[in-house]
């Protein structure tokens, strides 16, 4: 097997048990849309959700039922009127809407029990009726009031996996017809999960569709895959005037519920086979999330991080983009280096050299592969550089044998080893022939000194990241 792909493999392997350990006996509320019930691939959906419950992740499961509803009504003679993305139900609907919602409850709990999973349908959800909006009586189409987190506690307890239908009940016992959206994240937010998933069949958020804030927001091959607290509250306002669209309506959810606490939001395609276990155990992830905590940080490394650095500068040490440092170079200059995190895990590195003349040298800077799409390396040099600043620091270079044009796009102007300090040449290899940069001092004038990571002002968008030396 090809020595990358085996890396590969054993990168993924170690990010999956680092979630696995860091998930144990979690709470995850998941929505399952109707669209994904209904499709050909959800026993494959149900078997994950089963692999999630197994490996002592708590789940609770809120099954729409959409789709469900209008089939069954429209076999007995009825039509729904949907307002604002709203079902109006009439009373002499409810029967029908109840079996439509509890046949698919079902059909997930014999889902379940098929791959040995213990289940429950239980009728944990108080509601009140939805009353009468902009002159629209919506009639037994309710909202939930109150959840029995006790009762939901004890059964996550006793080893089961709720499953919580799309029906509500008014403290004198009339039914009414909730939102699964709404129901999840209130449940979410009752039960302090650490994760909310809307499965959907068909939201995706993409960049050329919508407003979107500068700050917070990380975009990815043009999909937005990240929003902050902030930045998802800014999506909304900038993008208020399409308040009906659904995909608004997710984000929205998302935002309230991180903002309540729920760490992770997460908007995924549940019809992409295998799709929550790579959004849960792969920081990329496959979707959009909302997250109410830092999800990235850029901060100094620790002799902890030293293992998960060598590895990530190993590629580029064997194609000579990097220069050989091992373990005891890192434990005598970690102080100098830089890590960037991802939700827990490493995926980049970079330093800043002091010299006794009083400048400095942006060096080891590496990513792993995986993530150079997301611009780290333009990322960690930037923080470099804004460190550099604020430092203090009058003179900013770098040596690079094949990233020199990138680093022009930084703000580096083409220097010669004549302007290395004095030390820094004596340990310059002319046989490596490494070409030298300087910043130059307009961009350090410019840095704005409290930007999120130490980033210049207006940073260029590139498609790769540098490894230099």
């Amino acid at each position: 097997m090809d020595e990358h792909i085996l890396q590969g493999q054993v990168e993924l392997i170690r990010e999956v048990f680092m979630y696995a350990q860091r998930f144990a006996g979690k709470r995850f509320v998941i929505m399952i849309s109707s669209g994904v019930i209904e499709d050909p691939r959800f026993p494959s959906l149900v078997r994950d959700l089963a692999i999630l419950h197994k490996s002592g992740i708590q789940i609770l499961l809120v099954p729409g039922a959409g789709k469900r509803i209008d089939d069954v009504l429209g076999a007995y003679g009825y039509t729904s009127q949907i307002v604002g993305g709203i079902r109006i139900s009439p009373e002499e609907h409810m029967p029908f809407i109840k079996m439509a919602a509890f046949d698919v409850a079902n059909k997930l709990m014999t889902q379940l029990s098929s791959l040995t999973v213990d289940s429950v349908i239980g009728s944990w959800v108080r509601a009140r009726g939805l009353g009468v909006v902009n002159g629209v009586d919506f009639l037994e189409t309710g909202l939930v009031s109150r959840v029995d987190g006790r009762l939901l506690a004890k059964v996550l307890e006793d080893g089961m996996v709720p499953i919580l239908p799309c029906i509500g009940w008014s403290s004198t016992g009339n039914p009414y017809n909730i939102s699964s959206q709404e129901l999840a994240t209130y449940l979410a937010e009752t039960l302090e999960a650490e994760k909310l998933f809307f499965l959907t069949d068909s939201v995706q958020l993409l960049e050329d569709e919508w407003k979107l804030p500068k700050e917070g927001t990380v975009v990815h091959e043009g999909q937005i895959i990240r929003l902050s607290v902030p930045a998802a509250k800014g999506f909304l306002s900038l993008n208020s005037d399409r308040s009906e669209d659904l995909k608004y309506g997710f984000v929205k959810l998302a935002a309230r519920a991180a903002a309540q606490g729920v760490e992770r939001v997460h908007i995924i395609n549940g019809r992409i086979e295998g799709v929550i276990l790579k959004e849960i155990f792969s920081s990329l992830g496959f979707g959009a999330m909302v997250h109410s905590d830092p999800f990235e940080s850029i901060r100094d490394m620790g002799p902890e991080d030293i293992p998960s650095v060598l590895d990530i500068m190993e590629p580029n040490i064997q194609s000579g983009l990097l220069l050989r440092r091992d373990q005891q170079d890192l434990e005598r200059l970690h102080p100098e280096f830089v890590v960037f995190e991802s939700d827990g895990a490493i995926h980049g590195c970079g330093a800043l050299h002091r010299y006794r003349d009083g400048s400095a040298e942006i060096a080891a800077i590496a990513v792993d592969p995986h993530y150079e799409a997301l611009g780290l390396g333009q990322k960690i040099v930037g923080y470099l550089i804004g460190k550099a600043r604020r430092l203090a620091i009058p003179k900013v270079l770098v040596l690079t044998t094949r990233a020199g044009d990138w680093f022009e796009t930084l703000g580096f102007v083409k220097a010669t080893p004549d302007d290395l300090p004095e030390e820094r040449r004596a340990s310059y290899n002319p046989q490596r022939n490494s070409r030298v940069f300087l910043l130059s001092q307009e961009v350090l004038r410019t840095l704005h000194p409290h930007f999120p990571g130490g980033e210049p002002l207006d940073p260029p968008q590139l498609k790769k990241n540098s490894k230099e030396e």
